[in-house]
């Protein structure tokens, strides 16, 4: 083969120039584009991804034609093929799009930017040797192997390059100085697109050749076109990059409207936390920080069952799908109340608002949750004060009557009997009174709790107040109520242990039944409580069913109640009095004031019946110092008509020594009345000299006040010797319960005949209560009992009838003894 003369060749250094600026403006562009595209979202992406595969293959592309238009061959023209020069933008077009569609990818990895490299690499040397396939002239070129290689390992490692800044450029998007990166990575891949170019034409050889084609008429064949594509893809460019620069105006803008749209966020009390359509969370503020324990880069990306307990995620998907298949807004648009699951795997009570928007064809969600922990303890503690007793924690009367009427309903339905116990602790007062409230307190807890273990799942047990409990029973029979009443009086029967003491304390059950005692909770209400009154008459400790014949009793009570509350007023009580005679000698020596009351309806009123009640009611109080002024003023009477001067003995009820004011009391009576003190005795029972740390100071202040002090029924309550040396006491006065006995009952002669050793031996004096007959008499003679009171000597009679008597001049209705 010939050898051909090689040609040489120049460049014009003004398009050099050119195109090498055209390489910085291309590189600029497709670093900036290939951000935008990381950045965007359909269909903006495909919008910029299209946009920055055409910018950097003809950008690319007319730096290479430029360059190859800058190229002359020594006395050979040379033009290019049209065709083969529009086929050579092909490859590099559609390896720009592929590279950068691959790495903008989210999952993009190192693999994926080798394999975009080498889709570049390729596209870039396929356009730059098809570009020099385009050439028209008369010469033939050869290659040189090795540049040959060496140009294309020079596209490769500029592309990859290239995709590494481009790379770092996303990384540092937004921040300060992100331009510069920008610049200097334009610049580097400018030099190193170049470096590729010029390295591939070193490694072409130009011989000339005469057989060759030479330049022809439609041949492009001017280096004016070279100046004009330059300027086209230099103005293309630079529009490239100035609408860059119009979108980051308005990125920026928008920007900064995110900033103050996080800045609110992020200085909300709640947690704001914003995800797509797939439940994934995009966004966490400050407060869910707080409420959840998890930092804002543990949980983005990670779905928000994270933050959802395991019984409610299930829910959760089920919503999520349901509103994407159908668009019900189940919970969106309202607030709801759920539970949240902190980071430590504790759950709390949370409020959910919950919104959704549309954008770019996908649905976000953003979910506004409020910790409720607080709010839901102050509510949970004020539901206990409306509806629950502060002390047992029990159910109130509200609690129950709500409780009571759904079981009404649910009865009325169902054709069902509900059951009402009404209990009554006995003797709770005193034991509030003598052993202090605290005391009291915590008796109701413990007989709360064994009211409580007597009953079912479904059953109430509220405290109605004080010492009275309500149990609802609902769905129940006769029978099984009967057997929880018996289960309770049997688990009272044993004694509470508090604070190391033991003490009884008994229950008195009142029952009613729906529908049979009542239809509404009122009157099953009212019947229970009258039912358990039945009980207290009767003794108390038991139950009994209500009965229709218990509301006469009932309706008498309350007419006495009333009774008392205006007795007073209208001056329907009366004092009489019974006389107390010396066994030795006789005489009158006192006499004992008894209250008698005539109702104008129910005429003369037992003392059994009414006293007790105003003890009950508390009207004893008023009631009593009535009795104490008009008994004081009647003996001091006596003693200005000239009669001899006696002692008169008068009750004191338990309410009435309780009294803060009793000794107030006393002393203004015989300041106002004018009697002498040692003419007053003062009448007080057993129990209420059972709190002895209070009662020995209220007994010796009476004392000093010159009165006299006598115990009443002695032997019927709770008979404590140690008192009898303690106190201060004048007087045992033998309780007519015994006196009546004495000679039939061998044992209450025992116990008369041991009271009247036992008091003369603590030098005390004893009344005998209840003297009927001689007989009686002549054994309290015998015995040596100091004075005796009864129907023997006397029954208890007016003021004006013991004056005649005391006179002389009218005859007694029972026979006195003869005085001497």
């Amino acid at each position: 083969m010939s050898s051909m003369p090689v040609l040489s060749s120049t460049y014009n250094v003004p398009l050099v120039l050119l195109s090498f600026l055209i390489a910085i403006l291309a590189s600029y562009a497709a670093l900036d584009l290939g951000v935008r595209i990381h950045k965007a979202k359909a269909p903006a992406r495909y919008i910029w991804l299209c946009g920055g595969a055409f910018a950097m293959g003809m950008g690319i592309w007319a730096m290479h034609f430029i360059a190859m238009l800058a190229f002359h061959l020594s006395a050979v023209p040379v033009s290019y093929n049209l065709a083969t020069v529009l086929l050579s933008i092909l490859p590099a077009i559609l390896a720009s799009g592929l590279a950068l569609h691959i790495v903008n990818r989210p999952e993009a990895r190192t693999s994926h930017y080798i394999v975009s490299a080498l889709f570049i690499g390729a596209g870039i040397v396929s356009m730059h040797y098809i570009g020099m396939a385009a050439m028209v002239m008369e010469a033939a070129i050869r290659y040189n192997p090795f540049l040959w290689a060496l140009s294309a390992a020079i596209a490769l490692a500029t592309s990859y390059a290239a995709l590494l800044l481009l790379r770092d450029a996303r990384r540092h998007a937004g921040s300060f100085g992100g331009w510069r990166r920008k610049a200097f990575g334009a610049l580097i891949m400018a030099i190193a697109i170049s470096g590729m170019h010029y390295t591939g034409m070193s490694a072409a050889t130009f011989e000339h050749d005469h057989q060759a084609m030479g330049a022809s008429s439609s041949a492009i064949d001017s280096t004016l076109l070279a100046y004009s594509i330059g300027i086209a893809m230099f103005i293309l460019l630079v529009l490239v990059l100035i609408s860059a620069i119009v979108d980051d105006r308005f990125e920026s803008r928008t920007a900064a409207s995110e900033r103050k749209f996080r800045s609110v966020i992020e200085s909300a009390n709640d947690a704001i936390i914003l995800s797509d359509y797939r439940g994934v969370i995009i966004s966490w503020n400050q407060s869910a920080q707080h409420i959840f324990g998890y930092a804002e880069q543990e949980v983005l990306n990670r779905r928000l069952e994270v933050i959802i307990p395991d019984r409610y995620k299930e829910a959760h998907r089920l919503g999520m799908a349901r509103y994407k298949d159908t668009g019900d807004p189940y919970i969106i648009g309202k607030t709801v109340e759920m539970h949240g699951l902190r980071k430590d795997g504790t759950e709390f009570p949370l409020e959910l608002s919950m919104a959704t928007w549309q954008e770019e064809g996908s649905s976000f969600y953003s979910s506004i949750i409020r910790d409720i922990t607080e709010r839901k303890k102050a509510e949970e503690k004020m539901n206990r004060m409306v509806y629950r007793d502060p002390l047992t924690d029990l159910p109130n009367r509200h609690l129950l009557n709500d409780r009571l009427a759904q079981a009404l309903d649910q009865a009325s339905k169902n054709k069902m009997t509900i059951g009402i116990m009404f209990i009554d602790l006995d003797r709770f007062k005193y034991i509030n009174d003598t052993l202090g409230h605290a005391m009291g307190d915590l008796l109701l807890i413990e007989a709360a709790s064994r009211i409580q273990s007597c009953t079912s799942k479904g059953d109430t047990v509220s405290r109605q107040g004080g010492d009275e409990f309500l149990v609802l029973l609902p769905n129940t029979t006769a029978d099984e109520v009967t057997r929880k009443a018996q289960r309770l009086l049997q688990l009272f029967a044993q004694p509470f242990v508090l604070n190391d003491a033991e003490m009884f304390v008994t229950p008195s059950i009142g029952i009613s039944l729906y529908p049979s005692d009542g239809r509404d909770i009122e009157t099953l209400i009212k019947n229970a409580d009258t039912a358990m009154y039945r009980v207290k008459e009767q003794g108390k400790n038991n139950f009994q069913f209500y009965t229709p014949d218990m509301n006469e009793a009932v309706t008498k009570k309350m007419k006495l109640e009333i009774g008392l509350r205006k007795g007073l007023e209208r001056r329907e009580f009366k004092v009489h009095y019974q006389p107390q005679m010396d066994v030795g000698t006789g005489k009158i020596t006192g006499v004992e004031a008894l209250l008698r009351w005539h109702h104008p309806e129910l005429g003369n009123v037992s003392p059994a019946e009414f006293i007790p009640l105003a003890e009950e009611t508390g009207l004893i109080i008023p009631i009593g110092e009535w009795v104490l002024y008009e008994a004081c003023r009647q003996a001091k009477s006596w003693q200005d008509e000239g009669l001899p001067p006696m002692r008169v003995a008068v009750n004191i009820s338990s309410r009435q020594f309780q009294q803060s004011n009793l000794l107030e009391a006393v002393s203004r009576v015989l300041h106002d009345t004018g009697l002498e003190p040692q003419y007053l005795e003062l009448e007080l029972t057993e129990s209420i000299i059972q709190d002895s740390k209070y009662a020995i100071g209220t007994m010796q202040k009476l004392k000093e006040m010159g009165t006299s002090l006598s115990i009443d029924d002695f032997g019927t309550g709770y008979s404590s010797l140690s008192y009898l040396k303690l106190f201060p006491i004048d007087t045992l006065k033998i309780d007519q319960s015994f006196t009546r006995n004495i000679l039939a009952d061998a044992k209450d002669a025992a116990l008369v005949q041991t009271i009247i050793n036992m008091a003369h031996n603590l030098e005390l004096k004893v009344i005998a209560e209840g003297v009927e007959t001689q007989e009686q008499l002549h054994f309290l003679t015998q015995r040596h009992c100091n004075e005796a009171q009864g129907y023997y000597f006397s029954r208890p009679i007016a003021p004006e009838d013991l004056s005649a008597i005391l006179r002389g001049r009218l005859t007694a209705p029972t026979p006195l003894l003869p005085q001497s």
